[in-house]
């Protein structure tokens, strides 16, 4: 067919116009374009067939076959082309339908690692996605309890499966449930830390709060774990709030160096030391402080104070704007200072 295209082309040649005729070269070309078309095209298509599929067509393919599979509950099977599949596909929303398909099986096969892994990047890639956050929930939930099934069963005498229940009964805010079971674990494990911390804090969220308990519990949280910052801080609280401010600065500066992440132990130690009048002093935390929180109204309306007691007025004016500006982001959070 391709030598009978040639000669019809070198007939049309002999019998046109010459070749400064439109006539002549739109009649060559089409012959020879259409011909080549109608003797090509077949081959062309055989040879199209012949070739492998790419990788993504492939994944999707697989993948829409894992999803029906784990839709029927066919998830032994569905599982191992899901994972195939999800890491070679370029469309988001199937890559979304086929990672939320392999975290479900996962959880139903109890294979914890591929459903933790599936969640990480359901996260990473569809963030803020509703059905992402509402799967997460359960499915974290569910770990969590089948953790705390196995720890039961396996160890129901250990502190702890012990803490876990005394954690339930705080949850309910059954305080005395809960301090009773704390200090059951702290007959087997004296020297066990956190659990004077625990019970310290059930006391503060009593009603009314026993502040004299809840000194005590964290006084011998510090002999049992000296590097505990919550203790200290907590410790910090209860003295700035009965305006012993030299004692308060003292828990709080030990907060901030034992976590030098704590942030809130900046702001609490500059605004006891502002209480206190020692202005220069309340300058270091508080900078610290609004480096790590610039969101939070109380610490520029702090330094600002500081600033301002010390003479530094440009400063305290750029705090005060600063103050106002995040107070106008957040009007819930820090109502602005009189």
């Amino acid at each position: 067919m391709e030598a009978a295209a040639a000669s019809k082309a070198q007939d049309i040649l002999r019998e046109a116009p010459p070749w400064g005729s439109t006539f002549c070269m739109v009649r060559f070309f089409r012959v020879c374009v259409c011909t080549f078309c109608v003797s090509a095209l077949p081959a062309a298509l055989a040879r199209a067939q012949g070739l492998p599929k790419t990788p993504a067509a492939e994944a999707s393919s697989s993948a829409e076959q894992g999803i029906s599979l784990a839709a029927r509950g066919r998830c032994r099977e569905a599982l191992p082309i899901l994972k195939k599949a999800a890491a070679h596909l370029m469309d988001k929303q199937l890559k979304y339908r086929t990672v939320m398909s392999t975290a479900r099986c996962a959880m139903s096969l109890e294979q914890t690692e591929t459903a933790v892994e599936a969640l990480l990047v359901l996260n990473r890639e569809f963030p803020h996605d509703p059905d992402v956050l509402y799967g997460t929930t359960h499915f974290y939930s569910e770990l969590a309890s089948r953790a705390a099934r196995e720890l039961a069963a396996t160890a129901p005498t250990s502190h702890q499966a012990e803490q876990l229940e005394a954690e339930a009964f705080e949850s309910q805010e059954n305080w005395d449930k809960a301090i009773a079971e704390y200090k059951r674990i702290l007959e087997q494990e004296p020297k066990l830390a956190s659990i004077h911390y625990r019970i310290g804090r059930i006391f503060l969220s009593k009603s009314p709060a026993d502040v004299e308990g809840a000194k005590t519990e964290f006084e011998e949280e510090l002999k049992v774990a000296p590097d505990n910052a919550s203790a200290e801080f907590m410790l910090g609280e209860i003295a700035r709030q009965a305006g012993q401010w030299d004692e308060a600065v003292g828990h709080f500066s030990r907060a901030s160096q034992l976590d030098e992440g704590f942030q809130e132990a900046y702001l609490a130690l500059g605004m006891s030391l502002n209480s206190a009048g020692k202005f220069s002093d309340a300058i270091a935390p508080l900078r610290s402080y609004v480096k790590l929180q610039p969101g939070d109204p109380a610490g520029h309306y702090q330094l600002a104070t500081a600033y301002a007691r010390t003479g530094h007025k440009s400063e305290a004016d750029r705090q005060m704007a600063l103050q106002r500006e995040a107070a106008a982001k957040s009007p819930q959070s820090a109502p602005a200072p009189k």
